[in-house]
């Protein structure tokens, strides 16, 4: 059978989906899968809690479960207005829409790593990203729609047209992963030149300073709607992907072996990557283009459950969800007042994991 690891044999399509693995994919039990989901679960919350706390004002985790608890409805705070305002309307919603841009990144970057058969592969290579900021400044900077288009919609529309951009490309040039990932490149360099136009011909001094620092990522006022809306985009298309976990486990053995076994490869790209570039278009509309979370984090959760994607997507989605919390804790207190794009220190900590990605590639090549 072509199409990836020649040694892989179909059973059948009646088996659904059913194939033989390959060598480097492990089983992980049940129990130890329980105990990486309970162990990631209360890591994150752990994360959330002692993140909220960190910063000048003085505040601890007791304090933190007491404003929660009171604004949730169970009993009253005895904290004072103003240290529950920076509980509940400052820090609680920025580190929880961390935790949902970190979840919904990793997850966008499994999913396109398996539909394209690329461990490069991930929203911001692929110029989703770019797209996605290129709406959204359109709309804040050039004011298009006349108030009537939400940044949320500018950025949706930028994503899907990058995104359709890459497909047109990829089609013409073969449709093969690499010509995928190239044209994703070129989409990259182009929205982005897209974006550095507009903001230097039509922003004033005070729009391209506040602009350029969303462009690198930046999670500082954020609110309770920013959250709403991503958490609900998040849990949308975490279901769709999940969904379609058996599918993208065949999608490992190659298109034709998918194929083969009854999935309809041209739907099901079209479908993910459009739910990927959906989930993309929410998250950069509220938190900026913030790259390399979906590039690393699949690689280290595929370490603990192995290749299986109704395990890897939940374990990816909490492995970002933390990662991210605690890269935009570092941002906004390494150089406290100033504070420093969360876009930056996701590249500082994903470039060195990207070439370790790409050794590892070329020696497993």
């Amino acid at each position: 059978m072509s199409g990836g690891n020649p040694t892989v044999k179909a059973r059948g399509v009646s088996d659904s989906l059913t194939v033989e693995r390959p060598t480097d994919v492990r089983r992980v039990g049940a129990p130890v899968q329980a105990l990486i989901w309970t162990g990631g679960l209360l890591l994150l919350l752990l994360s959330i809690a002692v993140a909220v706390t960190i910063g000048p004002a003085r505040i601890s985790v007791p304090d933190v479960w007491s404003a929660v608890a009171s604004h949730l409805g169970f009993g009253a705070s005895e904290l004072s207005p103003i240290r529950d305002g920076i509980i509940w309307n400052l820090r609680m919603p920025r580190t929880l829409l961390a935790a949902v841009c970190g979840a919904g990144l990793a997850v966008c970057g499994t999913v396109m790593q398996s539909l394209l058969r690329n461990p490069l592969a991930d929203p911001f290579v692929l110029g989703v990203s770019s797209g996605a900021s290129t709406g959204a400044v359109v709309v804040v900077v050039l004011g298009v729609g006349g108030g009537a288009v939400s940044l949320s919609a500018g950025a949706f529309v930028g994503a899907i047209c990058s995104f359709a951009l890459v497909l047109l490309l990829s089609h013409t040039l073969g449709s093969t992963t690499d010509r995928v990932v190239l044209s994703g490149v070129a989409a990259m360099q182009l929205f982005s030149a897209l974006t550095s136009f507009v903001v230097m011909t039509s922003a004033d001094a005070e729009q391209t300073r506040g602009v350029l620092f969303w462009l690198l990522g930046s999670l500082s006022g954020v609110g309770w709607g920013e959250v709403a809306l991503c958490t609900a985009v998040l849990a949308l298309c975490l279901v769709i992907c999940l969904a379609h976990a058996r599918t993208l486990d065949a999608f490992a053995f190659g298109q034709d072996a998918a194929a083969a076994l009854g999935v309809n490869v041209a739907r099901t790209r079209i479908v993910l990557l459009c739910t990927t570039a959906l989930l993309t278009a929410a998250l950069v509309s509220s938190a900026g283009a913030i790259g390399f979370v979906g590039l690393v984090l699949p690689h280290a959760a595929r370490a603990l459950t192995g290749s299986g994607h109704r395990r890897l997507l939940p374990v990816t989605a909490l492995a970002g969800a933390v990662f991210l919390v605690w890269v935009d804790t570092l941002a906004r207190t390494v150089l406290d007042p100033q504070e420093v794009p969360v876009g930056v220190v996701t590249a500082l900590i994903g470039v060195p994991a990207f070439v370790a990605v790409l050794y590892r590639t070329r020696s497993t090549s």
